[in-house]
């Protein structure tokens, strides 16, 4: 048994017999075993222990076997008590997903306060196979399907590579007794379930389901690499980074909806929503996605990306000066004689004389017209960004500076309107400039 810990260890790179490690210590069968068994490889280790105060007798029952224990093996222990009930109402979370946040919390910044490396988990390859067949009924894609990962971040897991029913015999072997939670025997949730049914059932049908089911995870582990070797290659050919992706080449790739979903799932879009935009890519333009924190639109020939901005203001400059639109962006405007006409897109320069005071900056509305420099008619500021290929979203960002006549002086960063041009008549002229912080 402590060979195979070993060798579990070295193989995955797990722990450094030199630094010092946490073990999550709750007094069930899996961790008394992980906390004996690394105390007998000669690791350094110090014991952490939780009582979420949600069994009442049961857990203080609990606590009192843990200070027991690492008291006789000579062991640190660090134990903190939580209201998870309190913190549950509270952040609006379930009694599970409130402790497991709970738990990692105080695990991370404990590692902090000791200067551990890591916390060791207990989690076994029974866990493993239980997570990955979860995530297969909730239609997980590959990275769902291949169970627990032997190290993530700052946990480790060095008993992935033994079954419960052996730590059970290890445990027995040595005659070391522990405790057992009551709720972990009760199918109430979907884990529980999987345990107490669709595994002993699994085995029933064909014995070692539960082995071959884990070696199928390490394939998929194994493979995972390649795919996302792939997917990274892909993403970086579409130029991703920009948060936009030309349609054309993405139904190219071999399997645009994978590439999709690995393209946009961090962002918060589900399955379904990834599915929609396949299904809409070839439809008419215009189309619109959110998740919680990005927006997606399927503009003319591509996918556009972007976070979700906060809602667009209007803003009333009185007088010359320097006004901050918002966070990043400023205006400044003056009047001058110098009559030198700009060129940059930034900067609008206009008559002095022809411009109404007070100036309003604000997103376009439906209707907006101007004459464009240069021409004699009017023309839609909606049709005149179609004209120079901005997107939905760039046009839903679009601000236009008003003067008092309601006229519009200039599409903000565009192209300024020609009743305001600068002409042989002009004896000043009104200089604006526009930029982001």
């Amino acid at each position: 048994m402590l060979r195979r810990v070993q060798q579990f260890i070295e193989k995955n790179c797990l722990l450094d017999s030199r630094k010092l490690y946490l073990v999550g210590l709750s007094g069930g069968a899996d961790s008394v075993a992980l906390m004996l068994i690394l105390r007998d490889l000669g690791y350094n280790i110090e014991a952490a222990h939780c009582n979420f105060r949600l069994r009442g007798d049961e857990s203080d029952r609990d606590e009192n076997f843990v200070r027991e224990l690492c008291k006789k093996h000579i062991v640190p222990l660090h134990v903190i008590h939580f209201d998870t009930k309190e913190y549950a109402g509270l952040h609006k979370v379930s009694i599970e997903m409130a402790a497991r946040d709970l738990r990692y919390g105080y695990f991370r910044q404990l590692c902090k306060d000791i200067g551990a490396e890591g916390i060791c988990i207990a989690h076994h390859r029974d866990d493993a196979v239980e997570t990955l067949l979860m995530n297969l009924l909730r239609g997980a894609g590959i990275h769902g399907l291949t169970g627990i990962r032997p190290k993530n971040d700052y946990v480790i897991r060095p008993l992935l590579c033994l079954s419960r029913k052996e730590i059970i015999e290890y445990l027995d072997s040595i005659d070391q007794n522990y405790v057992t939670d009551s709720s972990n025997l009760v199918d109430d949730v979907l884990r529980n379930k999987i345990r107490l049914r669709v595994l002993p059932l699994l085995e029933e049908i064909a014995p070692g389901a539960t082995a071959n089911i884990d070696k199928t995870a390490n394939y998929l582990r194994e493979a995972e690499k390649v795919f996302d070797k792939e997917i990274s290659c892909e993403k970086k050919a579409l130029n991703t980074d920009t948060g936009e992706v030309l349609i054309a080449n993405l139904l190219k790739l071999p399997s645009p909806s994978v590439f999709l979903h690995e393209w946009l799932s961090p962002l918060g879009f589900n399955s379904t929503q990834t599915e929609q935009i396949l299904c809409a890519v070839n439809g008419e333009p215009g189309r619109e996605f959110t998740s919680l924190t990005h927006t997606l639109v399927i503009d003319r020939t591509k996918l556009i990306v972007e976070p979700i901005s906060k809602p667009m203001k209007s803003i009333k400059i009185p007088e010359t000066g320097t006004y901050r639109y918002d966070e990043t962006t400023t205006c400044k405007i003056e009047i001058t004689e110098d009559l030198s006409i700009s060129k940059s897109a930034d900067i609008a320069t206009v008559d002095a004389d022809k411009v109404k005071f007070p100036l309003t900056i604000r997103p376009i509305e439906n209707g907006d017209w101007f004459i464009p420099f240069g021409m004699t008619g009017r023309k839609l500021v909606s049709d005149y960004l179609t004209d120079i290929k901005l997107s939905i979203l760039q046009k839903r960002r679009q601000l236009v500076l008003v003067d008092a006549s309601g006229s519009i002086v200039w599409v903000m960063g565009c192209r300024t309107d020609n009743r305001f041009k600068v002409s042989a008549e002009t004896t000043k002229m009104l200089r604006i400039s526009y930029k982001l912080d």
